[in-house]
């Protein structure tokens, strides 16, 4: 089945069948229950709609739009665009609500609808579940001809996303434009090509690009891993450039190299950004449950409290307006800053990851050393159907009550040198194992005990 619908949206591959693939009909029953649901909200209701530079992209976007024109809703049409740029924008335009086009790290036939609500940031489980109800029923109210909505679209979006990040007083554009740093960005042929570029070149930034143009023909896997960053490897040290910079397709996701064309590590992203907010000013950190214990460690360093959340960008977002946190995000390279907005945002890490290698006057892989350096692991377990999945994550947590047990999401055991994370995935029929040691002995004794009490959970069954 390759068409999931959620609280949090729906995604799925072109073309198929109805209602197992994302055809048209799906994506115009999807927005037709936004739009319905948005109603219900607000007398008047005005949508920003963007999208990342998927082949599918503007057939998709200009589905949504006419459905909710059809609705009698407004839409500011933002275009080739970011996840955070939109985000941005409805709260600019007073919107009440966004739909991003994107299927962010997912191959180049998926696309997918992310939804916002009028503040900018992703709509919650409790909205979700009132829209499904829409997706559900089908009761879509459509509008006659005099009350149809108007489409508007705006160029400027992308420009003053921007320049706000470049208004912040974090960023220290002078400090980055002394230094003279000469980075590689791979656009991965999406929106990151056009947005990433154009914040380097106002920060004085010389940059060699790679697959930096927006057709929607990713030149490789787009999550921005490890294994699918050779080519920014090699450009890194081809051009004897300071750092590489990638993305993914949306641009809510960003991962750096060193000099020697050595990933900085995604998980990383976050704890340099935040080494470098807190040398300023105190405040809270947060992160979900799955990202490095180096973030905590960096609080315990500042002595400033951390906090995790349930994974899931909403559920991060949500942690930080409780603690009222100074930053925080997700440890795939996702970095929020409250300063600017309530989402993940690629450009803005730059822009402090930049400011904080300027101030210190150092290179990437310097300044990777002062970091706590963990093993990171993750892997899927297959569920069978004979197995109930809460009652095995149950049996783990009993098997580990000797250790600090924590069941917001999932079961996370927290050990002294080390973590396992088990939760059940929202789209697959598996668990997924996320771990952390210092070292891969460590690691693997870990998720040797893990499997070993999943074993016994089987036996019994």
């Amino acid at each position: 089945m390759t068409l999931i619908a959620s609280v949090s949206g729906i995604r799925g591959t072109i073309g198929g069948e109805i209602n197992d693939n994302l055809t048209p009909v799906d994506v115009v029953a999807f927005a037709a229950a936004y739009g319905s649901w948005i109603k219900t909200k607000h007398q008047s209701a005005t949508v920003v709609v963007g999208r990342d530079a998927r082949i599918s992209g503007p057939m998709v976007q200009a589905l949504v739009q006419q459905t909710l024109v059809s609705l009698g809703i407004d839409v500011i049409d933002v275009g080739l665009s970011t996840t955070p740029t939109v985000e941005m924008e409805v709260v600019r335009k007073q919107a009440q609500g966004g739909i991003i086009i994107t299927a962010s790290h997912n191959p180049k036939q998926w696309n997918a609808l992310k939804l916002l609500n009028n503040k900018g940031e992703f709509i919650n489980a409790e909205d979700g579940a009132e829209l499904m109800q829409y997706v559900n029923d089908q009761s879509y109210a459509f509008v006659g001809v005099d009350a149809l909505g108007k489409i508007s679209v705006v160029e400027d979006a992308l420009s003053l996303h921007i320049d706000a990040i470049l208004k912040l007083p974090q960023v220290h554009v002078a400090a980055i434009k002394a230094a003279g740093f000469r980075a590689v960005v791979d656009g991965v042929n999406s929106s990151g090509g056009i947005a990433v570029p154009l914040l380097l070149e106002q920060l004085g930034v010389k940059v060699h690009k790679i697959h930096c143009t927006p057709n929607g023909e990713f030149p490789h896997n787009p999550e921005p891993l490890k294994e699918h960053l050779i080519d920014l490897s090699a450009a890194v040290t081809v051009q004897h450039a300071d750092l590489g910079i990638a993305v993914d397709p949306d641009v809510d996701r960003l991962v750096f190299m060193d000099e020697n064309g050595l990933l900085f590590g995604e998980e990383y992203t976050l704890v340099a950004c935040a080494d470098y907010m807190l040398q300023s000013e105190k405040g809270p950190l947060v992160s979900n449950l799955s990202s490095s214990r180096a973030l905590a460690d960096l609080a315990n360093d500042y002595g400033v409290k951390y906090h995790a959340s349930a994974v899931g960008e909403v559920h991060v977002v949500a942690k930080m307006k409780d603690v009222k946190a100074l930053i925080g995000g997700e440890g795939n390279g996702g970095v929020i800053l409250p300063a600017l907005h309530y989402g993940r945002d690629a450009l803005v890490g730059i822009a402090l990851f930049l400011s904080h290698l300027a101030k210190e006057n150092t290179s990437v892989s310097a300044l990777k050393e002062r970091y706590a350096a963990y093993v990171m692991h993750k892997k899927k377990i297959e569920l069978s159907p004979s197995w109930d999945a809460d009652d095995l994550l149950g049996a783990v947590a009993t098997a580990f009550a000797d250790a600090r047990v924590t069941t917001i999401d999932g079961v996370k055991i927290d050990f002294d040198d080390s973590w396992i994370h088990l939760r059940k995935s929202n789209t697959e029929p598996i668990i997924r194992l996320y771990g952390e040691a210092k070292s891969q002995a460590n690691m693997v004794a870990k998720i040797d005990k893990i499997e070993a009490a999943i074993a016994a959970f089987v036996a019994s069954v």
